[in-house]
């Protein structure tokens, strides 16, 4: 069916795609292959080549094997942008295994959900991070540990060009817990790889995503859902394997992961990786390394350009640039073309999706707008509670259908069904998004069903956050919502009752509490200490009230 949208459609792109009939894997080994010697990573100036990474996952495989892993069981990676994330994403997803990613900024208490709740038998993660592993209770024989530093020569970083405080920080020597498997010790495994006999319908990755109310859930993605995103976004922004990409969104996010890892490596281009965000050493490698495409989120862009030294920046080797998570600014949009004759273009997506279901055509993009229903998918807005499909103009839930969509929630069948309806004879996943459909077909987002706060493109879920911090002993009720962040978009803020018999508790004990118990992210940047919390007749906090009372209040 013809939508409005079609008449902006890239001539060069079709409407929908077959996604391939294998699994993730198969999309390195094929490039291995046929690039053996082409950079596959840049890290810190050290390259690692196709034929080089191929080799390191074909043994980490064979050691995740000879451990025990098996088909369908489940691996916890909890890294930053580094070689052995990427090394040990594939490794698993070669063992016929399913990778749980996990937010390295996660502590103890939000670890120890997501090991519980997957069932995962091992966890790979970094030396400076294991001991909240180890508090989260996972015990030393299942976890496998590497050091940043690891994969560069003589396991070191030269500290000549790295930002401040990078190289100490990446050659901290940080003794291996007794009883951890070392990264160096896996890699040395000389066994026979695994056969690979995990296809297109075989769970490949279970990220977790929050919601308005309990713990985060996993999100079933099959090899196929994973497989269409990463060939649609090769498709619709044109990348070949000559392409350099810039891997600075963290790649244990949906987004990084799909869009920037698998899909680079699946056109057999060149990743240029980035463990932490530094505004001056991001242009220093979009420079040295001839970078053609940045994906990113608004506040890198922000920031970019904010840097004394920007009119010093080569920018010249870029061909796109544009991202979500959060609405780039309208100036900032400006400012951009105006320097650097870059159009940033916008794209939206959720966990649930596999990232993009929506993005803005490079031929004609719109500021400040989600785009247009991605290749295969079909997104209408409705009315949230009839479920009519809404006109033109008249926000609405956002809802999608397509092959990117995910299976479920993980052993939710309760939250799945809720999820989901049928519409037109179709599934359609609920995306809680409030949004419009402009004539052309381009959607526009304006609120949430969910309750939620975007963070520079970090999701905080309030119920998430208030669930960890009614751990505190000081306090006994908190409420959380957004306020308005000049830099963030939008920032958390805590509505707190203080428990008896805690008077004397600060913000700034209970903010440094958090930032034990909780990923700095989901720390509220606000604390507000009342005497009571707003309540219905039925006794539930009125979040919603207070929401409208920080609005008017401007922030």
């Amino acid at each position: 069916m013809s939508r409005a949208h079609h008449k902006f459609w890239p001539v060069r792109v079709p409407h929908a795609i077959e996604p391939p009939a294998t699994a993730l894997p198969d999309n390195l080994l094929v490039n291995a292959r046929r690039f053996p010697q082409r950079p596959a990573l840049v890290f810190l100036g050290q390259t690692t080549t196709y034929a080089e990474l191929a080799a390191q996952v074909a043994r980490l495989s064979a050691w995740l094997a000879q451990r025990g892993i098996r088909k369908g069981d489940r691996v916890l990676v909890g890294l930053q942008n580094c070689p052995q994330l990427v090394i040990a994403h594939y490794a698993v997803l070669s063992a016929n295994a399913v990778v749980v990613p996990v937010n390295p900024m996660n502590k103890a208490a939000e670890l120890k959900h997501l090991i519980e709740d997957s069932g995962a038998v091992l966890a790979i993660t970094s030396a400076d991070l294991s001991a909240e592993w180890l508090a989260a209770g996972v015990a030393a024989r299942d976890l496998l540990v590497t050091r940043m530093a690891e994969a560069l020569p003589g396991g070191r970083a030269a500290g000549d060009g790295l930002p401040p405080g990078w190289a100490d920080w990446l050659n901290a020597d940080i003794a291996l817990p007794a009883g951890t498997t070392a990264w160096a010790e896996a890699l040395a495994c000389t066994a026979t790889p695994p056969t690979l006999d995990v296809g297109a319908d075989d769970l490949a990755l279970l990220p977790y995503t929050s919601g308005t109310t309990g713990n985060p859930k996993g999100c079933m993605h099959k090899h196929r859902s994973l497989q269409h995103n990463i060939f649609a976004g090769g498709l619709w922004a044109n990348v070949s394997h000559e392409d350099v990409v810039l891997g600075v969104v963290p790649m244990f996010h949906i987004t990084g992961m799909v869009v920037i890892m698998h899909g680079t490596l699946a056109a057999g281009a060149a990743l240029v990786l980035m463990p932490r965000w530094q505004r001056e050493y991001a242009a220093r490698l979009i420079a040295e390394h001839r970078v053609t495409r940045w994906t990113n989120i608004p506040t890198m862009v922000i920031d970019l350009l904010a840097s004394p030294q920007v009119d010093s920046f080569d920018m010249s080797s870029m061909v796109t640039i544009g991202g979500g998570g959060a609405s780039m600014p309208q100036a900032i949009a400006e400012r951009l073309w105006q320097r650097w004759g870059l159009r940033y273009m916008e794209g939206y997506g959720l966990t649930e999706t596999a990232a993009p279901s929506h993005s803005n055509p490079y031929d004609a993009p719109k500021q400040q707008c989600l785009g247009v229903p991605y290749m295969s998918c079909d997104s209408r807005v409705i009315d949230p509670d009839t479920l009519k499909e809404l006109p033109v103009g008249e926000a609405g839930e956002i809802i999608v259908c397509g092959p990117m969509v995910f299976d479920g929630y993980w052993r939710r069948p309760d939250a799945t069904a809720a999820a989901f309806i049928e519409f037109e004879g179709k599934r359609f996943f609920r995306t809680g998004d409030i949004g419009y459909a402009d004539a052309d077909g381009y959607f526009f987002m304006t609120d949430r069903l969910k309750r939620m706060i975007n963070a520079s493109g970090f999701k905080v879920w309030p119920s998430e956050v208030e669930n960890l911090m009614h751990a505190h002993p000081g306090i006994a009720e908190a409420c959380i919502i957004s306020a308005p962040d000049p830099y963030r978009g939008e920032t958390v803020k805590a509505v707190v009752v203080k428990r008896a018999g805690h008077e004397a508790l600060t913000e700034e004990q209970l903010r440094d509490w958090c930032r034990a118990n909780m990923a700095a992210y989901k720390v509220p940047a606000l604390i507000e200490f009342v005497d009571s919390l707003p309540k219905s007749g039925a006794g539930k906090v009125m979040w919603r009230a207070l929401q409208e009372r920080e609005k008017a209040r401007g922030g």
